[in-house]
């Protein structure tokens, strides 16, 4: 069977990686689970949010089903919430340690849910004696870990601070949470990617809250919490967690527009500047000068490039790219390296519409299968039902999860998909946070921005098939069994 031309480039580098044969024998179980904790569905719709909380750290955990899942969180990133207003002449400060991570950072906001300041691990300064395992080098396995930073009440973004950048040269100790309507400050604590084992924390407590009154008395514990009204109701504008349901559905039936829209053929990526360029993505308004990760409670430390699909274009969408350097830290690496790394993290994740917000399954840097010395890789995109059977970690292909409800309100055709770079290596020219206008994605990325087209289970089975080592030591085995056939019926009388 001929293989469709524009298909051909990309099978040839396959062949070099060594080819793929379709067999069943290899894929009796799935070795690709969907990233994050699994639990039973009924948990997700119980009373209560499970996972560790205080009464500081009251908000969340945020991520990833059976978490709070709104504001387009990471399946392998659990994130914590506190509301609270500092008394006047008072100081707080958080203890905590730093965590068993790829990454962990604080982030302040205003009431739309757009950052303020990023306080990032690597950045803050360790307790005299102590050290600092995020920083290249340092051993991440250290059992004295503690630090201490200041939440000052007020003031403005420190602009000199590195944001999307990866620059280890600075060192803080202080962020600002300015009062949002002159009371209500807000700050989120993220945990990126524990180590396996140690829990959603990263194998240490949550920060905890020190509170000095203007007198010089000592707060901590639920007494701080009370002085700090930590139990207030959050504060927040209709649109921080999403473009409002009905502004959505109007952006979706724009006069004019196919019913594939806002999808393209071939896929674009857009790396999003701000909230008008949200919209910009359906109405086609190029809008600039906006900040970028002017998101849903997004951190500054990532930079985002996202791209519409939808299932009338076809059942899998197939993408093809080349992966960026990145730490090993999930299986407790001892060493952080961080000098040879392109960025602190990447991902690709599976989401649902701007009006709905939830995460439905990501892959990380460390579980992506890659092949060749690019670092080159393959995902398929499908419903479980349209799933391939060579889509699976041990055939080569990486997978990830269409929801069967699409944008989750409108269209269930819909696909979303988006990547992060985090922290940028400054002279890393091919990251996202190196594009600066849109529509040079592509010319800024190369490689790095993933190329897609659309098949169906059938034709995809056919051009992109497996070589696990149980399916060649299968075919091995068929191979010799049918020569011995061959030879007897051949020295038959």
């Amino acid at each position: 069977m001929r293989i469709p031309n524009r298909l051909s480039p990309f099978l040839a580098a396959l062949a070099c990686a060594g080819g793929l044969v379709v067999g069943s024998a290899a894929l009796a179980a799935d070795p690709v689970p969907m990233s994050g904790p699994k639990y039973p569905t009924e948990l997700t719709n119980k009373m209560g949010v499970p996972g560790e909380r205080t009464c500081f750290w009251a908000v969340g955990p945020f991520g990833g089903d059976p978490y709070q899942n709104v504001a387009y969180p990471e399946t392998n990133t659990i994130y914590w919430g506190a509301k609270f207003t500092t008394p006047e002449g008072a100081k707080l400060r958080l203890d905590g340690q730093f965590a068993h991570s790829r990454y962990t950072s604080y982030t302040t906001y205003d009431d739309r849910g757009l950052p303020v300041e990023t306080l990032a691990d690597y950045l803050i300064t360790p307790l005299p004696g102590h050290t600092n395992p995020a920083r290249h080098g340092a051993d991440r396995t250290v059992t004295k870990r503690s630090y201490s930073i200041d939440v000052t009440a007020g003031g403005m973004r420190d602009t000199t601070r590195a944001e999307g950048f990866f620059h280890e040269s600075t060192t803080a100790k202080t962020i600002a949470a300015p009062k949002n309507g002159g009371t209500q400050q807000v700050i989120v604590l993220r945990n990126y990617l524990s180590d396996k084992g140690l829990g959603i924390t990263g194998g240490v407590p949550l920060p905890a809250p020190v509170l000095t009154l203007a007198d010089g008395t000592e707060l901590r514990g639920a007494a701080a919490c009370k002085a700090l009204n930590t139990s207030q109701l959050l504060k927040i504008s209709p649109d921080s967690f999403g473009i409002p349901i009905a502004r959505y559905r109007e952006l979706l039936t724009l006069p004019g527009k196919p019913d594939t829209h806002p999808a393209t053929l071939p896929s674009t990526w857009y790396s999003v500047f701000g909230r008008k360029e949200i919209e910009g993505l359906f109405t086609g308004e190029i809008v600039t000068g906006g900040r970028k990760s002017e998101g849903f409670y997004p951190t500054v430390d990532n930079q985002y490039i996202r791209t519409f699909t939808n299932r009338k274009f076809g059942p899998v969408y197939v993408m093809r790219g080349t992966m960026p350097s990145t730490p090993k830290t999930v299986n407790g690496d001892k060493v952080m390296n961080t000098k040879d790394a392109d960025l602190r993290y990447w991902s690709i994740c599976s989401q649902r519409g701007f009006a709905n917000t939830t995460v439905v399954q990501c892959l990380h840097d460390e579980e992506m299968v890659t092949f060749g010395p690019e670092r080159n890789y393959i995902i398929a995109f499908s419903r479980a039902s349209d799933r391939p059977r060579s889509a699976y970690a041990e055939c080569g292909i990486n997978w990830l999860v269409w929801p069967d409800d699409g944008d989750g309100m409108f269209d269930p055709d819909q696909g979303n998909l988006i990547i992060r770079n985090m922290l940028a290596r400054p002279d890393f020219a091919h990251s996202i946070q190196k594009v600066t206008k849109p529509g040079e994605e592509r010319q800024v990325m190369g490689s790095y921005l993933p190329t897609g087209f659309y098949l169906n289970k059938d034709m995809f089975e056919a051009a992109f098939t497996c070589r696990s080592k149980a399916e060649q030591a299968s075919l091995a085995k068929q191979a010799e069994e049918a020569d011995t056939a061959q030879q007897a019926a051949a020295k038959a009388k």
